[in-house]
């Protein structure tokens, strides 16, 4: 009876294990979600629960309109207020996937009779996912490594900037959500990879479809699991796993992201989806050619092998050129191209160079977002490649292509985050596994006589194959037995406290990694870009809200009809909290109609009214941060304006005429003539010169660029000064009519022809208060 017992208290004693070690496993999670979720919630604490950015605004107006219409009416909508007159059929240039997570969040909870706006649900969701994100980075590294690596790796995801940087609250884009639909498939198709089931593979394509339907950053998934099949198959690591789950996953998958309005039958009609359909073919053809081999001998089977190879490239080269040559298959777009040559967008398309996000990444931005993780990255990369199985080819290309694009734009910093924490997380795991655990016990003392001699008991042979009898060596004697005991340990002790060190070493690092994180967070990303704070002399904060004063006064003085022109950077705030009508806006798909903005922005007056009368202008409205100094404003835009009108009318616009003769562009005295009488300049700096900001600088000092402007004292023919917020960040301008336009200038052609009388003198002036003194007449005391 002792034997079944004792097997009961060991099944026992692994239950009790087996559970703890869930319990652990699942406060870790709990709490890196806990971390993920609070470290993104400082911008609601110091400002207000409001959405931030640019993208966000429209994100938010379309998912206001989906819950409030319904989904049909929102895959139909048609937003008459963007792209005046063009419009804009909504339903089909968006990805829905961010409107209906949000929808159905806010369904459910109207379900369950807890009442919340739509606009909390959007504030808040990019934090609510940073936890499920956390979660299947804890699964996917456990996939490649272990658990411990795992839950360091949700850890480190949940806190590291570089992916806090896109889903703070009040971020409310797509990427709050794709990066846990990108995770999640790589998790599922990683499954796939290591059981081969069809399950693992349709699931690996629902999560595909999800990410679909969330971001366009989803061809960076179905390029990367081909090309992990393909690399798999020049390794020799072809198994039917790898053949079901990889058909199994294109096919499904492939229809799948077809149901999407906005992608369509881009999948088998664009250059960005063939790589997925050519391993799809030579994985097909790989499997045929492996089955016929059974029918032949070596020999026939290679010189059929390399006969086959070079009729199937064949057929599939001319397929594709033909396809591409007659339209079928689009070819490589712009943005594509932009990947692969960074001077490429700047020469053909300046609106991609022009945002600031899709520029080269810098070594700064590399240690600012990801601190320790960038330096313990190669490490972790080292112990995936010495352990090398199919799984860890798959992380290892993962992280090969990440960097790359990472290095090109700035944005796509964000795909390598990810990959970057799932290898540190796998050094310090090994390293801490390895100085954590305990020593070995010492071999237990032999007994004197063993101890005095050191007999060999191995039979010795000799050339015969005759046995020798064992050697005695009385080599060793006690006295050195027992300095080699000393120095045994002192080598544990030293041992011990290298250990000791280097576990302290690898939690310091942790500690101010979290330390970065909170600065980076509560500092960098955490500011809405629509509120705006500084601090004064004395430490106290003083909020600058002149983007929301300026939209509230569109939205409260002008006509629901009126439209207004502004820079591209600006459309979504002015429809979203405006609620008026723009030219352009953040979507930028018509290059000819932003180029049109940029020639009236660029040109003269004049010729701009011109431009303003075509279109329909209403309203012009311009960010000019002179007075207190904000840097993102249109004058530092202004030459991105010139080079995308000069790419479509190259006739009226050259940049170089608003350039110095020495090449320098300058606002002063010293600038280029064309750039002084601009109608951008103008809308800026109108009654700019009559302001002087403090004793210390003239009148009309611009504190951006820390100059005086060149050009002051002017006057607006064809538009009139509607509103200017209370720091002068936001300039609204009302264009005038043609009748208007006549009746001001003859009213000043009359005043400059008219000629000063007597009884015009005697006239009240126009200034309040203003005395009237007669010339020429000296007062005397029969007349007082």
């Amino acid at each position: 009876m002792a034997a079944p017992d004792s097997l009961i208290k060991s099944k026992t004693s692994l239950n009790n294990y087996a559970g703890v070690q869930s319990l652990i496993v699942f406060a870790v999670l709990a709490l890196a979600w806990l971390a993920g979720f609070s470290s993104r919630l400082f911008a609601v604490i110091r400002f207000e629960s409001i959405i931030h950015e640019f993208d966000p605004w429209f994100n938010y107006r379309a998912t206001h309109h989906m819950v409030e219409n319904g989904f049909y009416n929102f895959l139909n909508w048609f937003d008459e207020r963007a792209w005046y007159p063009l419009g804009r059929i909504v339903g089909g240039t968006v990805y829905p996937g961010l409107m209906v997570t949000s929808g159905l969040i806010h369904h459910v909870l109207h379900t369950l009779n807890i009442p919340i706006h739509i606009r909390d649900i959007c504030v808040f969701l990019a934090p609510l996912f940073s936890g499920l994100t956390a979660i299947s980075m804890y699964f996917f590294t456990k996939e490649i490594w272990n658990k411990s690596a795992g839950l360091l790796a949700a850890c480190f995801i949940a806190i590291v900037p570089g992916y806090i940087s896109r889903s703070v609250a009040g971020s409310y884009d797509n990427e709050g959500i794709a990066i846990f639909a990108l995770m999640f498939t790589y998790y599922l198709w990683i499954k796939t990879v290591k059981t081969g089931s069809i399950f693992w593979a349709i699931a690996t394509a629902l999560a595909y479809f999800y990410m679909v339907s969330a971001w366009g950053g989803y061809v960076f998934i179905i390029n990367l699991i081909p090309l992990h099949v393909f690399v798999l198959l020049l390794m020799g690591r072809y198994s039917s796993r790898l053949y079901t789950g990889f058909c199994t996953f294109y096919i499904v998958g492939t229809l799948l992201s077809m149901q999407i309005p906005f992608v369509g039958f881009q999948p088998i009609r664009t250059s960005e989806h063939m790589a997925a359909a050519g391993v799809f073919a030579l994985l097909n053809a790989y499997a045929v050619l492996l089955y016929i081999q059974s029918f032949m001998t070596k020999s026939e089977f290679k010189s059929f092998f390399f006969f086959a190879i070079s009729i199937c490239a064949g057929i599939v080269f001319m397929a594709v050129v033909y396809l591409t040559y007659a339209g079928y298959v689009a070819p490589w777009s712009g943005r594509f191209y932009s990947l692969w040559d960074t001077g490429y967008a700047k020469i053909h398309i300046p609106i991609i160079s022009s945002v600031s996000e899709h520029q080269p990444t810098t070594w700064v931005s590399f240690l600012f977002d990801l601190h320790v993780l960038s330096c313990t990255f190669p490490a972790g990369v080292w112990f995936v490649i010495k352990n090398i199985n199919d799984e860890r080819v798959f992380v290892v290309l993962y992280a090969s292509s990440a960097i790359y694009f990472a290095g090109v734009m700035v944005r796509l910093m964000l795909t390598l985050t990810p990959i970057v924490c799932v290898f540190a997380a796998i050094a310090f795991s090994h390293t801490l596994e390895n100085y954590l655990k305990d020593d070995p016990p010492p071999p237990k003392k032999q007994s004197n006589a063993s101890s005095d001699t050191q007999i060999s008991t191995t039979p010795l042979l000799s050339k015969e194959g005759r046995s020798k009898p064992p050697k005695i060596s009385a080599d060793s004697k006690p006295t050195k037995k027992k300095s080699d005991s000393k120095s045994a340990g002192s080598d544990g002790a030293v041992t011990g406290s290298l250990k000791s060190i280097i576990v302290m070493i690898v939690i310091f690092l942790i500690m101010l990694f979290c330390v970065h994180c909170t600065w980076v967070t509560s500092n960098a990303y955490s500011s809405p870009s629509i509120v705006l704070a500084s601090y004064n002399h004395d430490g106290s904060r003083m909020i600058l809200d002149d983007f929301r004063e300026a939209y509230y006064w569109l939205r409260q003085n002008t006509d629901d009809e009126a439209t207004v022109m502004s820079w591209w950077d600006y459309g979504y705030q002015i429809a979203g909290m405006g609620n008026k009508t723009t030219f352009v806006d953040n979507n930028t798909w018509n290059n000819s109609h932003i180029a049109l903005v940029g020639k009236a922005m660029s040109s003269n007056e004049t010729a701009a009214y011109d431009i303003m009368k075509m279109l329909g202008v209403d309203y012009v409205l311009v960010i000019f941060g002179g007075v207190i100094g904000y840097s993102g404003d249109d004058i530092n835009k202004f030459l991105w304006m010139v080079r995308i009108a000069e790419g479509e009318h190259p006739q009226d616009i050259k940049e170089s005429d608003y350039f110095t003769p020495n090449g320098e562009f300058r606002v002063d005295s010293a600038g280029s003539k064309t750039l002084l009488n601009c109608l951008m300049y103008k809308l800026c700096y109108y009654r700019f010169g009559e302001l002087q900001l403090d004793h210390r600088t003239p009148p009309g000092y611009d504190r951006t660029r820390n100059v005086e402007i060149g050009h002051k004292n002017f006057k607006l023919q064809h538009l009139e000064e509607a509103y200017t917020t209370e720091h002068w960040l936001v300039r609204i301008y009302k264009v005038l009519k043609d009748g208007n336009v006549t009746k001001k200038s003859k009213l000043n052609k009359r005043l400059r022809k008219k000629t000063p009388s007597k009884t015009s003198r005697n006239k009240k002036g126009t200034l309040a208060n203003q005395k009237n003194v007669v010339r020429g007449i000296k007062k005397t005391k029969s007349a007082r």
